[in-house]
């Protein structure tokens, strides 16, 4: 049956291919974040483990949220592996081998990649096809990434110490 929602099923459908992408952003984002999880090492690695644990999680309730608005469109949610790793826009180095600060730079590339296309989707949804309900959901998980981005960009500037010689 199809969802009476108070858009054009043009407006539906497009807004549901946006949320599709950027259901497929998140994946990446998601699975980067616990890839860097399971192989970060050197000093302080648990200290990075626990808190890419803890973003991955929190990146898993976005997805889960997001393919609910999808559903809630009436549009189908791309969930298909295959389909969802085709059409991710953003990727990132895998965890193996990598220094922890490439890690947290790698996460922040994500987030803020993820912060403009929310902004200029957010946008399309209002101005394009009426849907303040979508624009102001993404503007919320837009507002989530800001977050997660602001705790990592310290990490991501600051310098090595380097070592005094005796």
């Amino acid at each position: 049956m199809k969802a009476k929602i108070g858009l054009t099923d043009e407006a539906r459908r497009e807004v549901g291919q946006i949320l599709n992408l950027l259901l497929a952003d998140e994946y990446v984002l998601c699975v980067t974040t616990r890839d860097y999880h399971w192989n970060v090492s050197g000093p302080g690695s648990q200290v990075f483990s626990l808190q890419f644990e803890g973003q991955s999680e929190q990146v898993s309730g976005w997805i889960y949220t997001i393919a609910e608005r999808v559903r809630a469109m009436g549009v189908g949610v791309r969930g298909n592996w295959a389909d969802v790793t085709k059409a991710a826009r953003f990727s990132a180095d895998p965890g193996s081998g990598l220094l922890a600060r490439h890690m947290r730079a790698q996460l922040l590339s994500l987030h803020e990649a993820l912060i403009v296309r929310l902004r200029s989707d957010s946008a399309a949804c209002l101005d394009r096809y009426q849907d303040a309900d979508t624009a102001n959901f993404l503007s919320g998980l837009r507002y989530q990434h800001e977050t997660t981005a602001w705790v990592l960009r310290p990490a991501c500037l600051a310098q090595p110490k380097k070592r005094l010689r005796s």
